[in-house]
């Protein structure tokens, strides 16, 4: 079932891997879509990547120079891109996988493998799996210069919060003002809004930013 259909290298076999690469690709680039913030351009890419290194592999075809020649040129590509997150370069290397195995004629393996990766991604995505246990969250105070920031908003952490750590201190306004940024974790069943009011009467009502911790954690 899972054979290789290349007996030897035929017009009807290629267009039969392309079109399950074309096939799977789409499917590779759904299943990226799924609860995600995407780019058109990246989805494309991802649709176009396995029939692009299918007709890599058929090209090489056992030729060790070529094969060697090809590793320089994934090489090259690899450190003129920008690194993705952690979503992004798994399904990157799911796309490459499908077109190996359809460049190497294993055009079952390669649907079968594709459907198991991608249901099985599509429903952990889905599903509260891996979410954090608490509400983390980066929050940013404004305070006038005139106030000391040192443990001045204890109080109001350990009522609202499980852990609190200021992570920096910035002047701004000709610094006339501090900028205060905090790294978070809520208490279960507070109400954030009434923390920030907590905070304004605190900082004389200047501006307060609480939101979520920046995504660049997930990077590989």
């Amino acid at each position: 079932m899972f054979d290789s259909i290349f007996t030897s290298m035929n017009v009807i076999d290629m267009l039969i891997c392309s079109g399950v690469s074309i096939i799977c690709g789409l499917f590779i680039g759904y299943v990226y879509m799924f609860k995600n913030v995407y780019h058109k351009g990246f989805v494309v890419s991802v649709v176009l990547m396995p029939v692009i290194v299918q007709v890599v592999i058929m090209m090489v075809n056992g030729n060790l120079g070529t094969g060697v020649a090809v590793v320089g040129a994934f090489s090259l590509v690899r450190f003129r891109s920008v690194a993705g997150g952690a979503r992004e370069i798994s399904t990157i290397f799911l796309s490459m996988a499908i077109g190996l195995a359809t460049g190497m004629g294993y055009v079952m393996f390669a649907i079968v493998f594709a459907l198991l990766i991608g249901i099985t991604s599509m429903i952990l995505y889905g599903s509260s799996f891996a979410e954090a246990n608490v509400m983390e969250k980066e929050l940013k105070i404004t305070i006038p210069e005139s106030l000391d920031y040192e443990g001045i908003f204890d109080d109001i952490f350990q009522q609202y919060t499980t852990k609190n750590e200021l992570l920096k201190v910035k002047t701004t306004n000709m610094g006339s003002l501090y900028e205060l940024h905090y790294h978070i974790c809520l208490r279960k069943g507070i109400v954030e809004k009434e923390m920030i009011d907590e905070l304004r009467c605190r900082n004389g009502n200047l501006n307060i930013i609480c939101g979520r911790l920046p995504v660049n954690k997930e990077e590989l």
